[in-house]
Formats: structure tokens, sequence, C-alpha cells
């Protein structure tokens, strides 16, 4: 039977038909209606007012969800776009850098972390990542660096934060930003501060499945720059903004009133249900340590789960036997970059950490609604399939 594939840190998301075990009668990987009733009054009381207002591209709604997020992150700025990888490819771009510059980022993460730096003319390089975790090894990155090197991007994969601090005591005295991917982290804490305030900047995807999810593609970039802030709002509307004046060469990337209207509704729901989140992954803990290897959580870190890893060699059998009780699961991500075809002519360097969490890791059901009982049904179909049962 095939492994099912969810197949993105960036786009994380119930996986594509014919990918995912249908689970009709068991858990589902993701089930975003429980997120949505409860809130089917005041989502619809925000589409009403965007279509009375026919602000449906940018406009006031966007405007207010871009100042109640940068006050949420605390950021002084938030510019919406319309996915996570133009978030990325935006701020570089806001920032100056592209063709000439090279971009350190992990070897293990969605494709798009590295799309997005080729799409601002960058070249993006690979750093190897820290075996506990699966985020980017500072060590890895500090031999990456080049006289080339503009930026490093740290992944917040899984809904952690990566080591901040070390990663800026390799940058900073280099003169090298830092921009996040945060795609994975809305909420996510570094000490006292949130993802999305820890570098130059930040990109944010609010793809549906995410912890702050839109009603469809949607992300935004962070940052204390008010000038990167003002070139990258000129370049998620064609290069202009506020004026018929187009200044310089943009893009279409600009985010619906619709979806800045469901975020700011869902915005104010979002520390609960990443409370609710982490409160899932404590009990998946209880009931699976010993029979699985899962994410080490660092202190100063802690993670907000978007997505619940564990890691065995046993991954193929165990989710055809996760299948075959119709409990979804998916794999985050089956190929390190060096891996990806589309990426073959950069000669990426080989990274054997991020080989290893491509080859062994696999994603449970984890979100906002998920049942105890449900919760007890992966685990405990988890334990039976790698033949260690309590």
């Amino acid at each position: 039977m095939q492994t099912p594939i969810a197949d993105s840190a960036r786009e994380a998301r119930p996986p594509a038909p014919g990918t995912e075990r249908p689970a009709a009668a068991g858990v589902p990987f993701m089930d975003l209606t429980r997120t949505h009733g409860p809130l089917h009054g005041e989502l619809v009381a925000a589409f009403d007012r965007v279509l009375g207002a026919n602000a449906f591209i940018l406009g006031g709604e966007v405007e207010r969800f871009e100042e109640a997020f940068a006050a949420y992150c605390g950021a002084a700025h938030c510019i919406g776009v319309n996915s996570g990888t133009a978030a990325l490819a935006i701020a570089l771009m806001a920032a100056g850098i592209g063709p000439g510059d090279e971009v350190i980022v992990p070897a293990h993460t969605f494709i798009a972390s590295a799309l997005s730096v080729m799409h601002a003319g960058a070249t993006p390089v690979c750093a190897d990542v820290e075996q506990a975790t699966g985020l980017i090894d500072p060590a890895a990155v500090a031999d990456a660096i080049t006289p080339r090197t503009a930026a490093i991007v740290p992944v917040h994969l899984y809904g952690q934060a990566c080591a901040m601090d070390e990663l800026h005591a390799i940058a900073d005295p280099r003169g090298i930003a830092i921009f996040e991917d945060a795609a994975q982290a809305h909420g996510a804490r570094h000490g006292e501060a949130r993802a999305g305030a820890l570098g130059t900047a930040a990109s944010f995807s609010f793809y549906p499945s995410k912890n702050l999810g839109a009603l469809g593609d949607g992300g935004a970039i962070t940052t204390d720059d008010a000038q990167l802030a003002a070139a990258a709002r000129r370049l998620r509307d064609l290069g202009r903004f506020d004026s018929p004046r187009h200044d310089v060469s943009g893009f279409n990337e600009r985010l619906d009133g619709v979806q800045a209207a469901a975020l700011r509704v869902k915005l104010d729901h979002l520390d609960a249900w990443n409370d609710e989140r982490r409160a899932h992954a404590a009990r998946y803990a209880e009931l699976l340590d010993g029979h699985v290897e899962l994410l080490e959580e660092r202190e100063q870190t802690p993670a907000i789960y978007h997505l619940f890893p564990i890691r065995l060699d046993e991954r193929a059998a165990v989710a055809a036997a996760l299948g075959a009780a119709a409990i979804g699961c998916g794999v985050h991500y089956p190929l390190s970059l060096p891996e990806q075809p589309a990426l073959a002519g950069l000669g990426l360097a080989d990274a054997p950490r991020a080989r290893e969490w491509a080859a062994r890791e696999l994603s449970l059901p984890i979100f906002p609604g998920l049942r105890p009982d449900e919760l007890e049904a992966v685990a405990g179909a988890v334990r039976e399939a790698v033949g260690r049962p309590r």
C-alpha cells in the first residue's frame, strides 16, 4: 500500500485525494468543520461586511487584520499577501536580496522555502538539521556561509521556533539578515517573543489547515523595518502603493478582503487553539513514549504543534496499519531538498540528518476539536503496528 503523503510545511494540508487513507469511521488527519462550526455566525458576519463594502481586494478589512496580526506578533508592520510562498519571496526582494546572493535554508522543509529564494532571484544553499528537532542546525549554517551569503531562512517547522540566539550570534556580526519562515508557527514563542518578531522579517502562510488558517490561500510578512515594509507593499501590488504610478516591477500578490476578515475572526481564538494542540501533544507523548521517537521540545521554544511528527523505521507498515483502521496520517516531508528533482541543478550538498527525517517521519492527527478517544485510538493503533503494545 502506498504511504500517505501530506506534502507541505508551508502548505501543510489534508493530503490530496488518492494520497490519504479514508477516515470516515476512524480519525481524520484534519477536520476543519470542528474549527469552523462554532465560528459560523462570526464568519458569515465577516463575509457580509466585505460583501456590503465591496472591498474584495486589499481595503479596510485587510488593513485591520494587518494591524491586529502585527500587534499579535509584536512587530511594527504586517503586509498581507496571497500565500506564504509570496510572503518569503517578496520579503527577500524588499530587502534587496536577489541575483548573486546566497540564502541558507534547512534541508528538511517544504520545497517552497527554497523556491521562494529562487523566485527572488537568489540561490538557495542547504544546511542540515538537528537530529532531535528537525530544525536548522546552527553549526551547519556556520559551515555553509560564503562571501555571497546574504540571508538565513530558519523554518520554524512543526510549530517550534528555531535556535534563534545561536543563529543571530552567527549572522549579526557578519551583517547577514535572518528571515523567519513561520508558515507553521503562528503564535509560537522563543522566550518572551513570538515568531514574526525574531529576525529582519518573517513570512506566514494562512493555508486553511494552518494554526491560523484562512478560507483559501493567504499569507503575510511581518517586520520592524519600515523601509522593507514599504517596499513589500509596492511589490505585492504591481509596484504601486496608494498611487496610479507604478514605481517598480511588482507582482499581483494581494490579500483578499474576505480572507482578511475571516482571519481577524479566527485570530481571537488562536491562543486557545494552540493550547489545545499542546494538550493533545502532551497526551500523545504519554501514550507513545518508549514506542516511537518523539519531537524534542526545548524549554525556551515550546511548540504549538502545527503537526505532530513521530519517527520510526517501520513507517510504511505503520502508515498502512493506520490506513486500515481509517486513521489519517501524513509524511512531512518525503524528500530532503537536495533530493528534490526541481532543485537538482543547484548542486545542493547532501544532508544526512535531513534525509533521515525524510525517511522516518510520520505525522499523526492533531487539530482543535480532536477528541480524547480519538487520540487514544491513534496512539493504540501506532503501538500495535510497531509491535510493542502496552
